[in-house]
């Protein structure tokens, strides 16, 4: 390092590092969400303006996998990676985290996802602009809507979708409480994030045909924000049957279920022990212990394109 670049950065470490603790974790899980979304809605765009000739969902859904192990690195060791209101939410009826820090988590992750989207939309503006032809619609069969957010199959009924919101996500709950849990299998230290993201993707195999599986409310809400002010109009909310509430509330309601499932028929039933480490717990406030980085993808789908 030459001498300018260490003059540079021992500036910007006494003038620019933060010491709020709050303020530090904002940013991490703004970055966080920010790369989540990015590279997510990136992988759909690059499918869809190219007719699927360079990434069909298969890709789509692995780029977004990945792009939940590197978010997660990203902002996991600052703010526990929670990337989605929805597993907030759950960790704050666990009892692991703090319900004063709930509506800034839900802000964060909100204006990452939809700064990350707009990111998505500069990068391919021009093959966005080509695709549609210069029409940004929410419906036909050159729509680009769902490049940034989910949007129902044209047989799903809005109550099979809150349905299938709330299975989706209560399975990605039951296997994150499951792979992070120590008294049960858990995974070796750090590599959390790559069976979080191995998890992900299995979903998004299995139960990503009905809507894309968005299981994450500020993945679809940011970015479908995004899309209305950018051209798309308020069709992005009246779309398939109003659908946008559907992605927002049922993920919250699958992911409580399925913490509670998990705590009910697995946790509650470990054998007690007094360990040295149990010892040291008992000490230290519920938001203090172990927090479960993960996060949630959407991912659109071909049956989606054809909304």
């Amino acid at each position: 390092m030459n001498m300018a670049s260490w003059y540079f950065w021992e500036w910007a470490h006494k003038y620019l590092r933060l010491r709020n603790i709050v303020l530090r974790e904002c940013l991490a899980e703004f970055l966080g969400v920010f790369v989540l979304l990015f590279i997510t809605t990136a992988a759909v765009a690059q499918g869809v303006t190219s007719s699927e000739t360079k990434g069909n969902f298969f890709c789509m859904y692995l780029a977004g996998a990945i792009a939940v192990v590197i978010a997660i690195y990203v902002s996991g060791g600052v703010s526990g990676g929670h990337l989605n209101p929805a597993y907030s939410l759950s960790l704050c009826v666990l009892g692991r985290f703090p319900w004063r820090k709930l509506p800034l988590y839900f802000l964060i992750q909100l204006l990452g996802s939809f700064t990350g989207a707009a990111a998505t939309f500069a990068l391919y503006y021009d093959a966005i602009q080509h695709y549609s032809r210069g029409n940004l619609t929410v419906y036909g069969p050159r729509e680009t809507a769902s490049i940034f957010s989910t949007y129902p199959a044209p047989y799903l009924s809005i109550r099979n979708g809150f349905l299938d919101q709330v299975m989706g996500t209560a399975m990605l709950m039951i296997g994150i409480l499951a792979v992070c849990d120590p008294k049960n299998k858990p995974v070796p230290k750090g590599l959390e994030p790559i069976v979080i993201g191995m998890l992900v993707f299995s979903i998004g195999l299995s139960m990503g045909a009905n809507c894309g599986y968005p299981i994450n409310p500020s993945r679809d809400l940011g970015p479908r924000i995004f899309t209305c002010v950018a051209g798309w109009g308020a069709d992005v909310f009246r779309a398939g049957n109003n659908w946008w509430w559907v992605p927002v509330v049922a993920p919250c309601v699958g992911g409580l279920l399925g913490s509670f499932i998990y705590q009910l028929l697995v946790a509650i039933h470990h054998p007690v022990e007094n360990t040295d480490n149990e010892q040291v717990m008992k000490g230290v406030p519920p938001e203090k212990w172990r927090e479960i980085p993960v996060y949630t993808i959407n991912m659109d789908n071909s049956l989606s394109h054809q909304l």
